[in-house]
């Protein structure tokens, strides 16, 4: 484990029923890597996020998860996931459905772990006591990224993170992913807010077009395109809107 990539794809295709959303696509993350994954609505990017995650099944390629393959359901334990959408039971407390999460991943529950992370993502750890069903859509986020990121995984993979979060509980998500960074963690990260690319992101992929049409630092996508990562982006893709799922 210690010499493979964190995450490797080669030539991975995949799509649902007879409707193919990309092809061709390869790119790996070394270990302690933030990879950043962006494109248009609809572009793919999920279906790629799920695709690396044995959801969607891939039609071809290889996928691997510090050099197992992605198929095999041992390849999971390396890694937690945070979807774009987190829906915690409404029914539970939060400290309730993170201490179920974190039973999942194999760690061991500590309240006081849990409210510190929450301090540094903006929650008061008193809302830990509430019931889910109370709390607002930014409160929900917060308690899903308190979960992963105390699943001690070595890949995070982050679909959306900053969905419903407001700009100070966004800064503090962003400095928490720059220590997970420093403490050796992998981040894939999919996001539409292209200055936060920018600042956390080692390297950028761009999904386009039914494949990866960019990967590189996102100082090179600016140095190609010019202007800033938002326009660089819109001008590697030609500036036209993206089918697909």
């Amino acid at each position: 484990m210690a010499d493979a990539q964190a995450l490797m794809l080669s030539g991975v295709a995949a799509g649902y029923a007879r409707q193919p959303v990309f092809s061709g696509v390869g790119f790996s993350v070394a270990p302690g890597e933030i990879f950043g994954l962006v494109g248009l609505n609809g572009a793919g990017k999920t279906t790629l996020i799920k695709t690396i995650l044995d959801l969607v099944p891939a039609a071809r390629g290889e996928i691997a998860l510090f050099g197992e393959p992605h198929t095999r359901p041992a390849s999971r334990r390396h890694l937690a996931f945070l979807p774009e959408q987190v829906l915690p039971s409404p029914a539970l407390k939060g400290r309730e459905w993170a201490r179920l999460i974190l039973g999942h991943h194999g760690v061991r529950w500590r309240r006081a772990d849990a409210d510190r992370m929450a301090e540094a993502l903006a929650l008061d750890p008193a809302a830990l006591d509430r019931r889910v069903g109370t709390y607002s859509k930014g409160m929900g986020q917060k308690l899903g990224l308190i979960a992963t990121f105390l699943s001690q995984r070595p890949l995070l993979i982050l679909d959306e993170p900053t969905r419903g979060l407001d700009p100070l509980a966004r800064r503090r998500l962003k400095d928490r992913i720059e220590a997970a960074r420093a403490a050796g963690t992998t981040i894939l990260l999919s996001s539409h807010i292209l200055a936060d690319v920018d600042a956390l992101c080692d390297r950028v992929g761009i999904v386009d077009s039914g494949g990866l049409v960019f990967d590189g630092a996102p100082a090179a996508l600016r140095g190609t395109h010019g202007g800033d990562l938002e326009q660089a982006f819109l001008r590697a893709i030609g500036g036209g809107a993206s089918e697909g799922a």
